[in-house]
């Protein structure tokens, strides 16, 4: 599933293919994936530009060259961008393509239709009716702290929720808690003054190493946990050095938390 990570590196990639190219035409292989009608997409956005980005947690936003409107684009399970020449073989899976007059298309690849586009015309007023929070790596400390400590169930969970922190998953969880050394089960409004701060730095440090790597985990620093999530392509060589504590060599234990599987070393990541 696209994460934060995944969804900046798309950000990105639409940035700096897709903008300023005004659009000639829309084809929607399937109308199901949008959230706005097909044609007010058409009505809206034909002969409009793509002028800028912004993400927000997994949920990205282009803004276009009309005030007030934007596309936004959520990729579901496994959505992805691909910008190439109509020359070209229409991508496979690409079920929404927003053509150029340029020649060149933008497709959005939909492999398992979960992912969805439509128009909305204020960011802010999308975040608040979705109750997303604020993005992880713009969070302040005293915004993480009055999420966080208001909480009474445990600190995965909590981080889970997107009107918390917006954009963490489980694995960015499993690894934020892992650097900061908290255990996944402490009550978060237990957390002190310490723990938050330690938190809010292993939430930018996982978020930002994430992006720099382009969410190629096996490139990540070998200290990191995701190593032991045994990933198809981690850089261990040997099966059973998955299992232990990169840091401290102790066996890291594997359990369920708020539903969902967790990793842990119990030796660095204890109840206060």
């Amino acid at each position: 599933m696209p994460e934060l990570p995944e969804v900046e590196i798309r950000r990105q990639y639409l940035e700096t293919s897709s903008l300023y190219q005004p659009i000639s035409h829309i084809e929607v292989e399937d109308k199901k994936l949008l959230t706005t009608d097909y044609h007010t997409l058409q009505e809206w956005l034909i002969g409009r530009q793509f002028v800028g980005t912004e993400r927000v947690g997994k949920n990205l936003f282009v803004r276009t060259d009309q005030p007030n409107i934007f596309v936004h684009m959520h990729f579901g399970m496994t959505g992805d961008l691909e910008y190439y020449h109509s020359s070209l073989d229409r991508p496979r899976f690409a079920r929404i393509v927003f053509e150029f007059t340029n020649g060149f298309n933008l497709g959005f690849l939909c492999p398992r239709k979960f992912e969805r586009v439509g128009l909305i015309d204020s960011i802010d007023e999308f975040l608040l009716r979705k109750k997303i929070g604020p993005d992880g790596p713009a969070v302040t400390v005293e915004a993480l702290a009055r999420q966080v400590q208001r909480k009474k169930a445990f600190i995965k969970p909590v981080l889970l929720d997107q009107q918390v922190v917006a954009g963490l998953g489980n694995w960015i969880v499993d690894e934020v808690l892992f650097q900061a050394r908290i255990h996944p089960e402490q009550r978060a409004d237990t957390l002190s003054e310490i723990q938050i701060h330690q938190l809010h730095d292993a939430i930018r440090l996982v978020l930002e190493t994430a992006i720099r790597y382009e969410a190629a985990y096996r490139d990540f620093p070998i200290d990191f946990l995701i190593h032991v999530r045994e990933w198809d392509n981690s850089p261990y060589d040997d099966v059973e050095a998955h299992k232990f504590c990169p840091r401290c060599h102790t066996r890291i234990e594997r359990s369920v938390v708020g539903g969902r599987t967790t990793f842990f070393c119990p030796r660095e990541q204890f109840i206060q």
